[in-house]
């Protein structure tokens, strides 16, 4: 797993930034930028409905653990896994080596919506993320 960079002030109103319109594009509750250690590392929109910090070292847990699910069926990766439940789903996305956005959403919001909106927005934090690995040399990426 790559060492994510040292995050600034600028990097992270940019994630937040990017987040807001993600939320706005696509109805979602809440996104959040989550290592795949599943420490927190920004977030948008609802927060007081869920436990966001154990919700992801949860989902980083369970990405991770779906990844190896990828290797039994010969895929090198699956890109996203979708969590569908009756209230609230959920749809963990690799933004690249170090880092997950996990976008929550109200189950009568579209999944296809949720994933299309996410998988744009996927690569401008992917961005974001690759600006501050410049800055920080010493980081592995």
């Amino acid at each position: 797993m790559a060492t994510l960079p040292q995050l600034i002030e600028e990097d992270i109103q940019a994630l937040d930034l990017i987040l807001a319109e993600l939320l706005r594009r696509s109805d979602a509750t809440s996104a959040l930028v989550v290592d795949k250690g599943g420490f927190l590392i920004t977030h948008r929109g609802e927060a007081d409905a869920f436990d966001l910090t154990s919700l992801s070292a949860l989902a980083a847990g369970a990405y991770s653990a779906t990844q190896t699910i990828a290797q039994f069926l010969h895929e090198e990766q699956f890109a996203c896994v979708y969590q569908q439940g009756q209230k609230f789903s959920l749809v963990a996305i690799n933004v690249d080596e170090s880092c997950l956005l996990l976008v929550i959403f109200r189950a009568q919001v579209g999944v296809g919506a949720v994933k299309f909106y996410a998988g744009r927005i996927r690569e401008r934090i992917a961005r974001q993320l690759r600006r501050a690995y410049e800055r920080d040399p010493d980081a592995e990426m």
